[in-house]
């Protein structure tokens, strides 16, 4: 069976959405959830899916002891950043090499790096005049939001938008594309 981790920073409505996706799936599982806070909304799905919940921050992935115990413990055939804001440390990206993805809630290039996430994004987008935006996934290596990327959809950017209308929009191509490209990925690779 092959195993997803999950790591959020947020309130976790993609941790969720990819949970429910996968509820009964019998070839893929989500074997963990990790946060570098101890955040309400974790806490809650950790509990509502009975998921294993680990808080770490992240200059502690890596830390060569908790990596151990990582691999040995949930043995992840993909780990995907759903709203985790921090860099991903380097002996972390080698350890799970290739088997790391990110989703970010904008077209990459374009409004990627560090601090661009969540309303920022929204905002940038916005006020440069952009009249489209969307989600990319991507693999993550050493760099904010430089890896490889997977997937993109493109969504509109109205000439009325406020941050927040953009942002229920782009939420919506996430819970609607992420889980399946997740799928597609474990599916077609299974070893990512």
């Amino acid at each position: 069976m092959a195993s997803i981790v999950i790591l959020g920073s947020g309130k976790g409505s993609n941790a969720r959405r990819i949970l429910d996706y996968f509820s009964g799936n019998k070839s893929i599982r989500v074997a963990a959830l990790v946060s570098d806070k101890p955040r309400r909304g974790f806490l809650d799905i950790s509990y509502d899916y009975r998921v294993n919940l680990e808080i770490i921050k992240g200059e502690e992935l890596s830390d060569p002891k908790w990596l151990a115990h990582f691999k040995l413990m949930y043995r992840p055939d993909l780990i995907v950043l759903a709203g985790y804001l921090k860099l991903i440390p380097v002996e972390f990206i080698q350890a799970f090499e290739g088997k790391i993805i990110n989703l970010h809630p904008a077209l990459l290039p374009k409004f990627g790096g560090k601090g661009m996430y969540g309303g920022n994004v929204h905002k940038a987008v916005i006020s440069t005049g952009e009249t489209e935006s969307g989600i990319t996934v991507h693999y993550v290596n050493s760099e904010y939001d430089k890896g490889e990327t997977i997937f993109q959809v493109v969504c509109p950017v109205l000439a009325d938008d406020t941050p927040e209308a953009l942002a229920g929009r782009i939420h919506e191509l996430e819970h609607a594309h992420l889980p399946q490209v997740i799928e597609n990925l474990l599916t077609t690779n299974h070893a990512v």
